[in-house]
């Protein structure tokens, strides 16, 4: 039988519905280059496992439960166990397919990856290597990579394909951390998760995900380590900028409709598989802290709110998530045992809540390093006995590990059940050949190129970044006249790009840019005298050692939330500094001062800090520059509503318990869903 290297089968007569059920009634496109096509009754197939025959498997026309069912049975131990595994493959410079995937492919048998370079149109590395977060790619070589790791593994003795995940990625994000989140670069740049919530619009949201769907199939991607069902209830937690809404029903809402429209009714050849995470909900986190870190591994409800972060997850599980990821804490005090050890590693967590009660038919996936690292309760058990708890737990898979001789030697030792590791991988092929990798996982990098980050996708994540943003004051200001005729308005900006206003669009404007570099001596500029306002840009980051790369404050420094303390603290950093924005509130007058905040965290507005002087203040959540403008000038009305209540003070959150929502009136700032409009 000729090999076709490159051999494509158009789709013949193909029905959505048996799309959707992953068994196709008719001729689905094929992609082959490792292995040779099998011809019966005009029908073509993949021969996989080489053996010149039909298997179940590699037959299309079957249920997914005999394929699965078949595969097993062909299965060694070596590469059942390799199933149970994912970590980091990142490409190379140029999309370059590194060394060490060979040995995760051939040597761990490894098929699930979690990939984390940056996608850029136009790249630019230093050659520190490729570490952790990878280097930067274009959408094209992204494709190449993938397509080279989906030959690798579609050469191996059972040819089963790969799956690529990875983190959020179609944000405005100005503090990416590989093992969170990534940059947006190359792909459609949508608000932060926090600035969906805060459009209140589920059909746009929609739209979010239909659009993020046909960017990350463009270059290969598949699952997400995603979407946080996780509530803000806890504002000092870091991870907040990655939820969508202290508020359980609309995180309910959100949550169903990125599953209905990124998996659609059943996983098909067109989904994109998502990992909901972090169950039972990552929010109330003890004291503000995060699990990645020692300090912060306890999760606790002294509102007795367990439920209500435990609704989404519910959600999820009822619009069919095909995975689960487990958060590292300690669900303390909680009736499901063992709760003295991190979620994966609970039975009452996984087995009795999220599968004998909730119902969830899919595989758990654990967080990343939750052996050895971060297996918070168990510390002082060895890695061996730490994966045969996290699997008799229920856990399926387990991220950032790829050791396969250990977990087999548990086999081969008594330890563990082969039939335990049969369950995971029955659970975990179902994915992939639902998604219809076993016929065709290969991309074409020149469709990807033209696909992400299109203008049409841009033009979409532009309206929701505008609907996203929340007027939280207007003394009488907004929005500002536009200038008309000969006529100009002089402003001086401050956190935003220079290069923005020189657009002809803004030839009426006189624009001074206040942005300078303190660390090379320079000083903040003159404000000239006949400027009309400033208009400023705040953005609020973390800085701090290797000891908390994944972000987040020092654990000395977790309760400072106002902008007077994040000021004079180490771990906070205010930009512009709030000493230069107050010498221009006071130089220029507080009415005549614009201010637009993004908030990553429900960050306090203090009195001391005379940032509610401001004529105007405006609430963002990852949005640009030109989407802030069109706010200011009035060219569009703003609808946005707040997706979590802000404080008064401080000391308000930290007296707050961390599993409810919002604050007593008389600590409230701002309540949830508050938002202001010009009409």
């Amino acid at each position: 039988m000729k090999k076709t290297c490159l051999g494509i089968i158009l789709l013949l007569f193909f029905t959505p519905r048996a799309m959707s059920q992953g068994t196709y009634l008719h001729q689905p496109a094929i992609e082959n280059r490792a292995v040779d096509l099998l011809h019966e009754n005009q029908l073509l197939f993949k021969d996989l496992n080489k053996n010149q025959k039909l298997d179940i498997y590699e037959d299309w026309r079957q249920p997914v439960e005999a394929r699965v069912d078949d595969l097993l049975k062909q299965m060694t131990l070596e590469e059942k166990v390799g199933m149970l595994l994912i970590n980091t493959l990142n490409a190379s410079e140029k999309g370059k397919m590194p060394d060490n995937a060979v040995d995760l492919i051939e040597n761990q048998k490894m098929t699930r990856f979690i990939f984390r370079n940056a996608i850029v149109e136009n790249p630019v590395n230093t050659g520190g290597g490729n570490g952790f977060a990878g280097v930067q790619i274009t959408p094209f070589e992204a494709a190449q990579f993938m397509n080279a790791v989906q030959e690798l593994s579609e050469s191996t003795r059972l040819g089963i394909p790969a799956m690529f995940k990875s983190n959020s990625r179609n944000h405005m994000e100005i503090d990416a951390r590989a093992g969170i989140n990534e940059v947006a670069g190359s792909f459609s740049t949508w608000p932060k998760e926090s600035g969906l919530a805060a459009t209140r619009d589920l059909e746009l949201i929609a739209d979010f995900a239909k659009i993020m769907s046909e960017e990350w199939r463009a270059i290969g991607l598949r699952g997400m380590y995603g979407y946080m069902a996780d509530l803000s209830t806890e504002p000092r937690w870091y991870r907040v900028h990655e939820t969508f809404t202290e508020d359980s029903d609309l995180a309910t809402d959100i949550i169903t409709v990125l599953i209905k429209n990124l998996q659609g009714e059943k996983l098909n050849s067109k989904s994109i598989a998502l990992t909901i995470k972090h169950f039972p909900g990552g929010g109330p986190q003890e004291g503000g802290g995060d699990p990645h870190y020692e300090f912060g591994k306890n999760q606790v409800y002294p509102a007795g709110k367990f439920d209500y972060h435990l609704a989404p997850f519910k959600a999820a599980v009822d619009a069919g998530a095909s995975s689960i990821m487990a958060y590292y804490g300690i669900p303390v005090g909680q009736p499901y045992l063992p709760n003295t050890v991190g979620m994966a590693f609970s039975k009452g967590i996984l087995t009795d809540l999220l599968r004998t009660k909730l119902g969830f038919k899919g595989y758990v996936n654990s967080d990343t390093g939750i052996i050895g690292d971060r297996a918070w309760g168990l510390e002082d058990k060895s890695v061996e006995e730490q994966i045969l708890i996290a699997l008799e737990a229920g856990t399926d898979i387990l991220s950032g590990f790829s050791n396969n001789k250990q977990i087999r030697d548990l086999v081969d030792s008594g330890k563990l059940p082969e039939s335990r590791v049969n369950l995971s991988v029955t659970r975990l092929l179902k994915e992939q050949f639902e998604l219809g990798l076993f016929e065709n996982p290969y991309v074409d990098p020149n469709r990807a190129s033209y696909v992400v980050g299109n203008p049409s996708f841009q033009r979409k994540a532009d309206l929701a970044q505008r609907k996203s943003i929340v007027l939280l004051q207007n003394k009488a200001t907004l929005p500002l006249a536009q200038p008309k005729g000969q006529d100009t308005l002089s402003i001086f900006t401050m956190g935003m790009k220079t290069d923005f206003f020189k657009d002809r669009a803004w030839s009426n404007y006189k624009v001074t840019s206040g942005n300078y570099a303190k660390e090379k001596g320079e000083a903040l500029p003159a404000i000239p005298k006949e400027t009309d306002f400033a208009i400023i840009r705040i953005q609020v980051t973390n800085v701090g050692g290797a000891d908390r790369r994944f972000g987040g404050a020092d654990p000395t420094e977790l309760d400072f939330l106002s902008f007077s303390e994040m000021a004079k603290s180490k771990s906070w950093k205010i930009s512009p500094a709030l000493e230069d924005i107050q010498k221009i509130m006071e130089t220029l007058g507080p009415e005549k001062t614009i201010l637009s905040i993004d908030f990553r965290q429900p960050y306090v507005l203090d009195e001391g800090s005379g940032l509610l002087n401001a004529a105007g203040v405006l609430a963002t959540f990852g949005v640009s520059d030109a989407a802030v403008m069109d706010i200011v000038m009035g060219k569009f009305n703003p609808s946005g509503k707040l997706p979590y209540a802000l404080a008064k003070t401080s000391a308000a959150v930290v007296a707050q318990e961390p599993d409810a929502p919002g604050y007593p009136e008389k600590d409230t700032l701002f309540p949830f869903g508050f938002g202001l409009s010009y009409k």
